[in-house]
């Protein structure tokens, strides 16, 4: 009798366990995608990727990659979030797609995400010729949080000290921060942005390090912006701004206005713009 109460005892204990761990994700894809999940590309937890393939690729040769950087004002968001919007027009191109999970702001403030971003766009390229991709032909993408990210990528040099620079073909930057001190203070000020960089000594320092707007130069991969002049969350100012920046130092950057376009598209939206990206792709010999 004994012996069954406490064999009563532990069943309800580990029921408890059981519901106290959260489920794993579900990973919303199709059944023409294969995934491998949660692979490792640096030591902390939330630093792991998944790799989208098509299963329908008849290919020949290798692939474009394209690195996928979820948003969230570096305070949420996860992986998951952003296949159908941003992995899925990719994988139906053929691209072989590495979907990035990183240390949000309650892990650790800034500058932990671009840093975490820098070594998956490196691991990705390290592992191409494992997924048969073509490392010249690796693009790099996101919406807010993530298309800052994705800036990041593909503009920060040696001297910013946030790690080993990665080498991308080209960004595609939806709606993303290209001033993160603008956010900090003033009538942009968002909640996000404080909590990411929080109050500390030369905090304005660390907001221009970590912001695309102080590497603008000519010597970077094609950089396309995606930005809603409707867009309440971060300015469209943010997209002008960079863009115009950029081609004045004679870099190779494009604009896409959405008229009306707020924080985030519809899929009709997404329709008539996913086009225009490939087209822009295209003509810089990424997308064949």
């Amino acid at each position: 009798m004994h012996i069954r109460k406490l064999s009563v005892l532990a069943s309800l204990l580990a029921g408890i366990c059981a519901a106290q761990v959260p489920a794993p994700k579900a990973q919303q894809v199709p059944d023409w995608v294969s995934v491998e999940a949660n692979i490792p590309y640096d030591s902390h937890p939330e630093t792991v990727l998944d790799i989208l393939q098509s299963k329908k690729t008849t290919a020949v040769g290798r692939r474009p990659g394209v690195i996928v950087i979820h948003g969230g004002g570096w305070v949420g968001g996860t992986k998951e979030s952003v296949v159908r919007n941003f992995c899925l027009p990719y994988l139906e191109k053929g691209f072989v797609v590495a979907n990035v999970e990183y240390r949000l702001a309650k892990a650790a403030p800034a500058p932990a995400a671009v840093e975490d971003v820098l070594k998956a766009a490196n691991w990705f390229r390290d592992n191409a010729r494992r997924y048969n991709v073509d490392r010249d032909r690796i693009v790099v993408t996101g919406g807010s949080a993530g298309g800052h990210l994705a800036l990041m990528v593909g503009m920060v040099p040696k001297s910013a000290r946030l790690g080993k620079p990665a080498k991308v073909a080209a960004v595609v930057n939806f709606y993303g921060i290209t001033d993160v001190g603008d956010q900090l203070e003033g009538p942009n000020m968002r909640k996000y942005a404080v909590t990411w960089v929080p109050e500390q000594e030369a905090r304005l320092v660390l907001a221009r390090r970590v912001s695309p707007a102080s590497y603008v130069r000519k010597d970077l991969p094609a950089i396309l912006t995606i930005h809603g002049d409707a867009d309440e969350t971060v300015p469209y100012e943010h997209g002008v701004n960079l863009t115009r920046e950029l081609r004045d130092e004679g870099a190779d950057a494009e604009l896409i206005p959405i008229a009306g376009g707020k924080h985030g598209f519809s899929q009709e939206q997404l329709a008539e713009i996913y086009p225009k990206i490939f087209a822009f792709l295209e003509r810089r010999g990424i997308l064949k």
